[in-house]
């Protein structure tokens, strides 16, 4: 099955590239219908508009309230996707709430730079080096209310070096991340995707890790 896939971004747009860049190379069935950025000028955008994908400019400060922002994406969204489309948070700087979500249950995903439930929130890079953990990685999980707290989609093993800082780390996870995500969503639309009796993600065979190359 073709997935639709709005995207939602705030910056440079790596792992949306990574996205565009497995659909050129027949490795992730799926269209990406639109993305969204809420800030102007961003990379992201000149990103997708090389690539032929319509884009559109939502700034959150000329909304009155995180919920009514939240209410103009949904329905930006459905109009790109309608109700069966994945909605892709790839750099989106934004907490979104449950006006959002509810209108897409099970169909938000987000890619952050550690292995959850391990250093959620913002720099887990940095959070790593400090702790002096000797591996991280990436996580590609469903969006809930909380921060980075959404059941598990995949993930991927990065090692910690000794004289690793904070971007050279970072640099290295980013490479994980543009394997990790294009080929979760690629499972998705494989079909593999089942929920189990306790409501945790379940990819039928395959296995959804991936170690260092």
């Amino acid at each position: 099955m073709t997935l639709d896939l709005a995207v939602l971004v705030s910056g440079s747009g790596t792992n949306l590239q990574a996205i565009l860049d497995a659909i050129a190379r027949g490795e992730l069935d799926a269209r990406v219908r639109l993305v969204i950025s809420n800030v102007p000028g961003v990379k992201a955008l000149s990103r997708a508009e090389a690539a032929g994908v319509p884009t559109l400019v939502v700034p959150h400060k000329q909304f009155p309230t995180r919920d009514a922002f939240d209410a103009h994406l949904v329905e930006r969204v459905r109009e790109a996707v309608g109700d069966r489309g994945v909605v892709v948070l790839a750099g989106f700087m934004r907490i979104l709430t449950a006006t959002f979500l509810d209108a897409f249950p099970r169909r938000v995903i987000n890619i952050h730079p550690s292995l959850l439930p391990a250093f959620p929130g913002v720099d887990a890079q940095k959070q790593a080096v400090e702790k002096g953990v000797r591996i991280t990685g990436c996580t590609v999980h469903l969006v809930d209310a909380g921060t980075d707290t959404g059941p598990i989609l995949g993930q991927a093993a990065v090692p910690v070096l000794d004289d690793d800082d904070r971007d050279t780390l970072a640099a290295r996870i980013l490479v994980q991340e543009h394997r990790l995500l294009p080929g979760v969503l690629q499972w998705i639309a494989e079909g593999r995707l089942r929920f189990d009796d306790r409501g945790r993600p379940r990819f039928d065979g395959v296995v959804p890790v991936y170690w260092p190359a």
